[in-house]
């Protein structure tokens, strides 16, 4: 089957199915976009929150839609607040933290994220 030329989704409809699923299972992050060059999904910590996410495999962008904190990469903290982008490359440790403001990003994976 052909996968669609484009798909189009709104960050409300994505926090309400990411909120959903994690009333259901815990999970933090809801992928809502897979392809074999890329993945996307919504990624939410309230303040306070840990981030329990360990290295990944493939390169990573983070778009912040609305929060405050810092994101720890290979020691080095980066200050993240809305409109911010950043890069991570593959295999580099890194993690949100000292959110103060519920955190809410766009991640996108390349090539999409081995399960």
């Amino acid at each position: 089957m052909d996968e669609p030329a484009v798909e189009a989704f709104d960050a409300a409809s994505l926090e309400e199915a990411r909120a959903e699923v994690q009333h259901r299972t815990g999970e933090l992050y809801l992928e809502f976009l897979r392809r074999d060059s890329m993945s996307c999904g919504l990624y939410v910590l309230e303040p306070g929150a840990d981030d329990p996410q360990e290295p990944h495999q493939e390169d990573e962008v983070y778009v912040v839609l609305s929060g405050r904190a810092q994101l720890m990469v290979a020691g080095r903290d980066h200050p993240v607040e809305p409109g911010g982008v950043l890069f991570v490359g593959r295999t580099v440790p890194h993690r949100f933290h000292d959110v103060t403001e519920r955190l809410s990003v766009l991640v996108f994976f390349a090539p999409a994220e081995s399960a």
